[in-house]
């Protein structure tokens, strides 16, 4: 629901118009205000511009490529860290099948097997979270850059209206100046009426200034957004990337590890039936 536009009370344009000065004295008084305000509004939108700019700065996407690298290899080492995790309970619970006797034999035996596997599944992902790391870097680089081509075209286009502003700015103080020169009492009619129209002046510049002002502030809240989006969507791309490797790596990983247990099994059955046959006497000659 729209508002109707902000009225200060009259006393203000009363006291503060340089248009409604009642002499010279007075006159000096309110331009030097008017001046301030143009510098202030200038300042203020070169800090706008400095601000929609700062994500390009020198460094920052590399920063930002810096960063994606981060969060890919915390993504890595959690997801590794989540299969040597289930790789090592699953030997446990084997471990507990066979019994204490049986366990020592059995972890020496299939310890490096199950190493090179955890190994193998870790290059393996590695080699996929790099390479989505590289696209997802090239991605947001790309859009990185043109986004700020955009921005650079905003500024330089801006950066006059700010520049503009302190030139206003030194008209109304030469003009102050000017008028403290003539003293005291009534201001001339020539005075009178630059000072009017220097007001006038000031009044749509600094209004076209705000609004710039304004817009520039709206465009550098769409640029932080823009970019955190950018940095975002890297880093799903890069995590898809890894559970899908995840997902097709997964059957492969579950078989050998099937295999090693079952033959982990056998070998213990083996063990135990040679060690029974031994006790009767008859040991198979497949053990001997």
């Amino acid at each position: 629901m729209g508002g109707m536009p902000h009225v200060f009370p009259d006393w203000v344009a009363e006291l503060t118009d340089p248009r409604r000065a009642g002499n010279l004295e007075e006159l000096a008084d309110r331009l030097v205000p008017l001046a301030e305000r143009a510098v202030d509004v200038s300042r203020r939108l070169q800090e706008q511009l400095t601000e929609v700019n700062a994500p390009f700065e020198p460094g920052r996407p590399r920063a930002l490529v810096d960063g994606l690298q981060r969060r890919a290899e915390e993504a890595f080492a959690e997801v590794n860290g989540e299969i040597e995790s289930t790789t090592r309970a699953r030997m446990e619970r084997l471990l507990t099948r066979v019994g204490a006797r049986d366990a020592a034999a059995l972890r020496a035996a299939l310890a490096p097997e199950l190493s090179a596997q955890r190994r193998l599944v870790a290059e393996r992902l590695g080699t996929r979270t790099g390479e989505a790391v590289q696209e997802a870097a090239k991605l947001l680089l790309d859009r990185t850059g043109l986004l700020a081509r955009s921005v650079a075209g905003l500024v330089t286009g801006t950066l006059p209206a700010a520049q503009e502003g302190l030139a206003l700015a030194g008209r109304i103080s030469a003009l102050a100046g000017k008028v403290r020169a003539e003293g005291r009492g009534p201001v001339p009619a020539e005075l009178r009426a630059h000072a009017a129209a220097l007001a006038s002046d000031a009044d749509a510049t600094l209004a076209r200034l705000e609004l710039e002002w304004s817009v520039v502030g709206a465009h550098a809240a769409a640029v932080r957004s823009a970019m955190r989006a950018a940095e975002e969507a890297a880093v799903s791309a890069v995590t898809s990337a890894l559970a899908e490797a995840v997902a097709e790596l997964a059957p492969a990983h579950i078989r050998v590890l099937a295999d090693l247990e079952h033959r982990a099994l056998a070998r213990c059955d083996a063990v135990d039936s040679a060690a029974k046959s031994a006790t009767t006497g008859d040991l198979p000659e497949s053990i001997l």
